[in-house]
């Protein structure tokens, strides 16, 4: 294991990554700045917005026409003087849709070539630790055609974390992804930061995703950058939400089992310092599990309801009220954000506004749990 600051020669205080510049592709131009901190950003945009032709300039597998990319106060590019840093030598992983793993070699095998590449003065990751906090010990003899999707993405994330990057880029992870694998993704990602303290760069057509696992978020538009901030400020805003249509945003909560239930009785899981009642489940008590809800699903109450048949009637505060094009999200903070859907009309009438208590009443039924581990793994 490594300490997030061993990560990070040279630290630069204006942030881990800092890059302006523009490359031109036929019809298409890239004209892009920014400055990336050292938590998770999540790169948002429609499709043929330039998100993966950012990725692979800061990656160095593509080359800007001109401007400058600079990584903890080193420059990757500069477009005067001319100055261009290979991708091996910048220390970036890079995570593609489909994991793009050796078929030809073991997952030990893939992940061992990631740590070949690196100097061994720059080896600062354990990759046995890397192996272990990714749950892939029981798949390193296997081969990569014998893995689902969900293994894959793991062994590619482990190969680019055994580089010992400074930065680590996701196009877009999870799009190939059954859905009910995304929750297995997502909460490896999310332990990798944790434990790791590596920032990253994560592609996503996902609201819900980018609002459950980004510090900060910057909107890519036909090449250009349209806004940037804090995920929940920027993606719910009415603009920026316009271009994605009527995306549903879901909060996606970690939690513990604490019940499974079943015959007849329900399930509870522990998110933070309170227990919501889901359906019965197949995890055992202590298992980690992802709490997926939509945020219309949500009833907000100013006072406690009674004589309900919803089993969830949970008390917090209101954070933010946001506008989108078709109502007001509200952010609720019970512990942990989450987020609901209003209509302007019901923020009216109940006079809502920031700080104020408000209680969250949801259905059981409402609730669908994702894994946070596989099941079976191997």
């Amino acid at each position: 294991m490594i300490s997030p600051e061993a990560s990070r020669p040279g630290r630069d205080t204006n942030g881990v990554l800092r890059f302006s510049f523009t490359r031109v592709q036929g019809d298409f131009s890239l004209e892009v700045a920014g400055n990336f901190g050292a938590g998770i950003t999540a790169l948002f945009g429609p499709s043929g917005s330039g998100k993966t032709t950012l990725l692979n300039c800061l990656a160095g597998l593509l080359k800007p026409d001109d401007g400058e990319i600079v990584l903890y106060g080193r420059d990757l590019y500069r477009g005067s003087p001319k100055m261009f840093v290979p991708p091996e030598k910048r220390r970036i992983g890079l995570v593609f849709q489909d994991g793009a793993l050796f078929p030809h070699m073991s997952v030990s095998g893939n992940i061992m070539y990631g740590r070949a590449l690196t100097p061994e003065a720059d080896r600062r990751v354990d990759v046995d630790h890397v192996v272990d906090l990714l749950g892939l010990r029981p798949l390193m003899d296997r081969s990569p055609g014998s893995l689902s999707g969900g293994e894959r993405q793991r062994v590619a994330i482990a190969r680019a974390l055994a580089m010992s990057p400074g930065l680590l880029l996701l196009d877009e992870p999870m799009a190939s992804l059954d859905a009910h694998l995304r929750g297995v993704v997502l909460s490896y990602l999310r332990r990798v930061h944790d434990d790791l303290g590596i920032p990253m760069v994560y592609v996503s057509h996902s609201i819900s995703e980018v609002l459950a696992l980004a510090d900060d978020a910057l909107v890519l538009s036909r090449g250009r950058v349209v806004a940037s901030g804090r995920p929940s400020r920027v993606l719910l805003d009415p603009v920026v939400g316009g271009m994605f249509g009527d995306d549903p945003v879901e909060n996606l909560l970690d939690g513990t089992v604490i019940e499974q239930g079943g015959a007849g009785q329900s399930g509870r899981v522990r998110v933070g310092a309170i227990e919501i009642v889901t359906p019965p489940m197949d995890r055992p008590s202590g298992a980690p599990v992802i709490v997926a809800l939509g945020a219309e699903e949500i009833i907000l109450a100013t006072e406690k309801p009674s004589g309900l048949s919803a089993r969830n009637v949970i008390i917090g505060s209101i954070t933010d009220l946001d506008p989108v094009s078709n109502g007001v999200y509200a952010s609720v903070d019970i512990g942990v954000p989450m987020f609901v859907e209003l209509t302007q009309g019901a923020v009216d009438a109940l006079s809502l506004e920031r700080g104020q208590d408000a209680y969250l009443v949801f259905k059981t039924s409402s609730i669908k749990l994702l894994d946070a581990e596989p099941l079976v793994d191997g």
